[in-house]
């Protein structure tokens, strides 16, 4: 699963493409700087986190978070944060952040304990300014009571606290804003759950030009109609967008095929979706969305870091079905076929959900979900709440990636909106895709093979064009870079979905380029397993050099392209195993990895998906 202290330091990546232990390139004439690894730089990979939480969402300072949205911001440029009994330090800085409080109560717990302000005088406040302690049903009960009179805080109050709040995010965005080194974007979360099924959303901004008055699920909690209010934000001028995000804890209702009337999902529908919700948050703490077992018997890969219950649901499972990323991109392919639109088309990144201010996506650096249940190595072991193995299953997870020209809000954004985007586990793998009628190898040993890329083709989040006369089928170029921090690549990978004539979709796992030069099987397409050497060490947890490569990449052209079917592609890069959180804890602790969850785990990334439609 994840690691990311290694001895193997740049210099000894260097040394590795030197001396052969890395891929084999050839490089061709530089039309345009890039590296011997093929990166080239017209576009950057660059890595940030679009979903935090600080003291500002209700369930944070319930749990003992007192670090404040501007601690959020400084642990992203590598500054140190105390996180409750401990202090928070990112390894690298990150390149962009937003930071997602709850909209619902934004800011209303810290004004309790605000003096003079008109939160501070309720007598439900009064409890936390003498520090009594607050049960769980007891302040669930103040936050949503039953009826109007079990009210605790009035609605007017509510009001001006959460607007007071929420001026201050684009300030602090502007004072945080350093274009070309990092970028902060505008953001909030608006979230919806019904009998534990999340339906939640972050919404991002272009600029910090925001509506005063936010939209939360006190407003409603029907997604449809936070479509309708974003619909109305961007006519008077405001840009905004929404990303779903742990669709894994859903049960089903966030790819249903029904709208929230129970009616069928229709071509409107799906155009409105499709302009509010380009993107999905594939892998986060709470577990990754991208497919499981269940659902892809085939995929040997589909069981990483898999958080199938709903929380705070006591172990119900949830339905599969419209819980998984892979499978809504199939029933897209089956409502486009047989009904002319796919409401599906989302790219791919990653967060964390981190709500200690902090982003906890490094397996070495794990700093837990919230202070008051798993803020420190002991209370993640133990169960700081009585819910050890909710801790266990938590993931030290993700990143959002994008290609970019620059770290700047609007080449950001726009890499988000056309989701030229990709997700990570939490290394910083760089993962990058375009589609094409005319790619060939020999593309691949040019440094400017990513301007071939545009010109001839399409990059990830696009559609592929029509067919050209005599193209028997689509050709791709991938590429991925191993994070020099975290494990070496095991194995890139094409993730196809197709129709059948009836309108059934199937999948398929192809390995399009495997470590040290192996070659897949012709008839599974997979890799041969040629080196067994380990790959950590799990008394240290130090990475060793085993197998891998730095750089993976090739041209792929599908060796089963039927014209007719309606598919899509994307690309999944694997790297060796490395320690996962729970081992670094076990291992600082001089004690045994915990019994039942996987000591290691195998990173990855996911590209955004190219779209082929008959026609």
């Amino acid at each position: 699963m994840k690691s990311k202290v290694s001895s193997w330091s740049m210099v000894a990546l260097v040394l590795a493409v030197l001396l052969g232990l890395g891929p084999q390139i050839n490089v061709g004439a530089a039309e345009t700087s890039g590296d011997v690894n093929g990166e080239t730089h017209q576009k950057k990979a660059w890595f940030g986190e679009l979903h935090v939480h600080s003291a500002n969402s209700f369930d944070s300072y319930f749990e003992s978070v007192r670090a404040g949205p501007e601690e959020a911001y400084r642990f992203a440029i590598g500054k140190p944060v105390k996180v409750g009994a401990v202090t928070a330090r990112i390894k690298r800085p990150l390149d962009f952040l937003a930071v997602t409080d709850h909209a619902m109560y934004l800011g209303v717990l810290p004004a309790f304990r605000k003096k003079g302000h008109p939160a501070a005088a309720l007598p439900v406040a009064k409890k936390y300014q003498s520090g009594a302690k607050i049960s769980f049903p007891e302040f669930w009960q103040m936050l949503f009571p039953k009826t109007e009179a079990e009210r605790q805080i009035p609605m007017d109050i509510l009001n001006q606290t959460v607007r007071e709040t929420w001026a201050d995010y684009a300030k602090l965005a502007d004072k945080y804003y350093m274009p070309g080194t990092f970028t902060t974007l505008v953001g909030y979360e608006w979230t919806s759950a019904i009998k534990d099924q999340g339906l939640h959303r972050n919404i991002i901004f272009r600029t910090t030009q925001v509506p005063e008055k936010i939209f939360s699920t006190l407003d409603s909690k029907n997604p449809e109609d936070l479509w309708a209010w974003m619909e109305s934000q961007r006519a008077n001028g405001i840009d905004l967008l929404a990303i779903p995000h742990n669709s894994n804890q859903s049960n089903g209702l966030m790819f249903a095929l029904r709208k929230w009337d129970g009616s069928p999902v229709d071509a409107a529908w799906a155009a409105m979706r499709g302009r509010n919700e380009p993107l999905v948050e594939v892998t986060q703490i709470k577990g990754t969305s991208e497919t499981t077992p269940a659902l892809s018997p085939s995929d040997e890969w589909a069981g990483f870091e898999i958080f199938d219950e709903l929380m705070g649901s006591g172990g119900v499972r949830t339905k599969p079905q419209g819980s998984y990323v892979r499978r809504a991109f199939k029933d897209g392919l089956t409502l486009s076929q047989r009904q002319g639109f796919n409401p599906y088309k989302f790219g791919l990144i990653g967060s964390s959900d981190g709500h200690n201010a902090v982003s906890p996506s490094e397996e070495s650096n794990y700093s837990g979900k919230l202070v008051g249940i798993d803020g420190t190595a002991e209370k993640r072991r133990t169960g700081g709440s009585g819910i050890a193995r909710h801790n266990w299953m938590l993931s030290a997870a993700g990143l959002a990636g994008v290609w970019a020209a620059n770290n700047t809000r609007e080449d950001i954004y726009r890499a988000l909106e056309h989701k030229e985007a990709f997700a990570t586990s939490g290394p910083r793998i760089k993962i990058r895709l375009f589609a094409g009628w005319g790619f060939d190898q020999a593309m691949m040993n040019r440094v400017n093979w990513a301007d071939i890329g545009y010109k001839k083709g399409v990059p990830m989040g696009g559609d592929l064009p029509k067919r050209p006369r005599g193209a028997s089928a689509p050709t791709f170029a991938l590429w991925a870079m191993r994070d020099p921090a975290s494990g070496w690549l095991d194995r890139l990978q094409i993730i196809k979905g197709w129709t059948d004539p009836t309108g059934k979709a199937h999948e398929k796992i192809y390995d399009v380029a495997c470590a040290g030069g192996a070659q897949a099987d012709k008839k599974s397409h997979r890799c041969t397993e040629t080196d067994t050497l380990p790959s950590v060490d799990l008394n240290t947890c130090e990475i060793l050099r085993g197998g891998g490569n730095v750089a993976l990449k090739t041209v792929w052209k599908d060796p089963d392209f039927n014209p007719e079917a309606h598919a899509f592609y994307y690309a999944r890069v694997i790297e060796n195993p490395t320690c996962r959180w729970s081992t670094w804890d076990a291992v600082r602790a001089g004690l045994p990895p915990l019994e039942g969850v996987p000591a290691t785990l195998k990173e990855r990334a996911w590209s955004s998906p190219v779209w082929y439609t008959p026609g």
